[in-house]
């Protein structure tokens, strides 16, 4: 009988947790990555995002692989850039931030990069990264301050998060929404099959 592996996600987002536990996985470990961020000179968002995300499982790899009770798990990152054009925006801190990230979202178009990888216990590494498309509403200056005093924008990529206030600002969307919440579900599972972790193990009993 073939053992399944533990699965670890390297994130800390409550986020990338629901979205897994609703296709059924639930990750053995929850190790978030601890690795610099900052894009390189000249770094595209597209290019950022998928770096990002091949790095975290290569970090957490890297500690699965130190310690005995790990060493045959699978490691899931995942990493969220958006962008309006070649424009990275900063994962929101500050009010500033969050005000500067909205005025330049107001009625226009954007992309959200999401790299996803997975690293194996021999090594190899995974990764896919999906592109989609958001439209905001033009936004008045007490959407803004409505949205920044609900503090839902802190730690978010573009200083927004479109499962929740922010989803009423969404005109148009084309693409991957679980991407965008920060999780790609075709990518992720497509990935993790075929790293040899059963999916859809699962399943049978979900409904039960």
């Amino acid at each position: 009988m073939t053992t399944t592996p533990q699965l670890i996600l390297a994130s800390a987002s409550p986020r990338r947790l629901a979205l897994l536990q609703q296709i059924g996985l639930e990750p053995d470990h929850l190790l978030p990555a601890d690795i610099d961020e900052t894009p390189k000179k000249h770094e595209t968002p597209r290019s950022l995002a998928l770096r990002l995300a091949r790095a975290k499982a290569e970090a957490v790899r890297q500690s699965a692989d130190a310690s005995e009770g790990l060493r045959d798990s699978v490691v899931l990152a995942a990493d969220t850039v958006v962008a309006v054009g070649r424009r990275a925006l900063p994962k929101a801190e500050l009010t500033d931030q969050a005000l500067m990230c909205l005025s330049l979202l107001s009625g226009r178009g954007h992309r959200v990069f999401t790299g996803v990888a997975v690293a194996e216990a021999n090594g190899k590494v995974r990764s896919k990264l999906v592109e989609t498309r958001v439209r905001f509403k033009r936004l008045s200056r007490k959407d803004m301050d409505d949205y920044i005093a609900s503090g839902e924008w802190r730690g978010k990529a573009g200083g927004y998060a479109i499962q929740g206030l922010a989803g009423s600002f969404v005109v148009k969307l084309v693409g991957s929404y679980p991407a965008v919440v920060g999780l790609p579900l075709v990518e992720t599972a497509n990935l993790l099959s075929a790293a040899g972790y059963p999916v859809h193990q699962g399943w049978a009993t979900a409904a039960a």
